[in-house]
């Protein structure tokens, strides 16, 4: 069966929204009805945009190990929720999938439980441990998105060279988590004003960009790709920023919490603020947008990572970090990004399809003729109130619980399949 998305508007290559019928036809986007007289079913899209799917490549699913928090299907389904078609599923759970056989168990899982395309990474080191390194040829053949310790940085710099240079040679990238472990002290916030007020150990700017400085003269070394997750600081932007201008092949992304508050923001000893990163200073949440916009960072990513309500009940120093986003980024970036006209839709959508996407040569992120009918459809008039009770993540844990939001998905299509309608799942 054909669908057409009828009366919806698509972003031009200008970024001007035009309004334009969009079919889905044997799981291909096409833009012209088809000749056969097969049924068509029509999906009335009206004033609503028609998107790529959002691509997220920065996602915690916990399974297998931390089901309590969060599983592929309840992950998929809050992906699905919030528009996002592709997402890539980092690599710290337990069983690690470090091994071929371990990959294969999640590629499994992941047919039968996901509700979008999920890609897994897998981790540079065995067990994430930071010493031995796995078998990237292995895992690559079982299907890994590419190599990342992601909840750690890999701490030795001969063990970060040996994994780039085995990275290039199987054409992947290294995704890292740049964090160096001697200069955390126990921090559990930001070092600045913050943890000064409320007498919390913190955790230094220097302790990533040390990291980042290191890995892209590494990178330079072993002709490796390497991205950098969650960029957080002005230190890192600055050396990511000179890295480009130097021709090594560095990418980076940015966390919607981190372009959308810094410590200023956190109202208390309120562990829903409470991520790694830290959110950090006024001077660093600039330096971030000022790196999106001039191309220094590549794009942006959830760093979705669902805890128990139990477990972040237990206090600013002694809570897991991390917060939930698949729910609530675009709405979130959409009312204050291009709602206060700090960007265009274009680049917003840009910033959430196609240039994740391309970045790690995914067939994803593109509404083009023949594409795959990967769709998003939004209501970009559409205002409520964040209500994380109503989250399908088993994660509640956001600091934006109460925000009202404007640009909610209500269409999500993968694969030429309707997954997700306001209000239901459907597939």
């Amino acid at each position: 069966m054909t669908i057409k998305l009828e009366s919806g508007f698509i972003l031009d290559g200008n970024g001007k929204l035009v309004e334009k019928d969009v079919f889905i036809v044997n799981g291909k986007i096409s833009f012209t009805a088809p000749n056969s007289t097969e049924d068509v079913k029509i999906v009335e899209v009206k004033g609503k945009l028609v998107s790529a799917g959002l691509v997220d490549a920065h996602v915690h699913l916990r399974e297998p190990g931390g089901e309590q928090k969060e599983t592929i299907e309840t992950g998929t389904l809050a992906a699905a929720a919030g528009g996002f078609t592709t997402i890539a599923a980092m690599p710290n759970t337990r069983p690690v999938p470090d091994t071929k056989e371990q990959m294969e168990w999640m590629q499994d899982r992941i047919k039968t439980t996901g509700h979008v395309r999920v890609r897994p990474y897998a981790s540079i080191t065995t067990r994430q441990l930071g010493k031995e390194l796995t078998d990237f040829a292995a895992l690559k053949a079982a299907g890994a998105f590419a190599f990342t310790d992601d909840g750690v940085g890999v701490q030795s710099a001969d063990v970060m060279l040996q994994a780039m240079k085995k990275a290039a040679e199987v054409k992947m990238a290294v995704v890292a988590h740049c964090e160096e472990d001697t200069l955390i002290h126990g921090g559990c916030v930001h070092e600045g004003k913050f943890s000064a007020e409320h007498n919390l150990p913190g955790i230094p700017s220097v302790c990533e960009s040390v990291h980042i400085a290191r890995d892209v003269l590494l990178a330079e070394a072993a002709g490796a790709h390497y991205h950098v997750c969650h960029v957080s600081t002005k230190e890192s932007v600055r050396v990511i920023r000179d890295a480009k201008k130097a021709g090594i092949n560095v990418t980076a992304e940015v966390s919607p919490h981190h372009l959308l508050l810094c410590e200023d923001d956190i109202p208390g000893l309120d562990s829903n603020y409470k991520m790694n990163p830290p959110l950090r200073a006024k001077e660093d949440q600039a330096a971030l947008w000022e790196g999106l916009l001039d191309g220094t960072i590549d794009f942006i990513a959830t760093d979705h990572a669902p805890h128990t309500e139990e477990e972040k009940a237990k206090g600013m120093d002694r809570a897991p970090l991390g917060i939930v986003g698949l729910e609530t980024a675009f709405p979130l970036l959409y009312t204050h990004m291009v709602k206060t006209e700090k960007v265009t839709l274009k680049q917003l959508v840009d910033w959430l399809t196609v240039k994740p996407a391309k970045t790690f040569g995914l067939q994803s992120g593109v509404l083009e003729e023949g594409a795959l009918a990967d769709i998003t459809v939004i209501d970009l008039e559409e205002e409520r109130e964040i209500d994380k009770e109503a989250f399908l993540s088993k994660g509640k844990n956001t600091p934006f619980n109460g925000w009202v939001c404007q640009g909610w998905p209500v269409y999500t299509f993968v694969d030429g399949k309707l997954v997700w309608e306001k209000g239901q799942v459907t597939a």
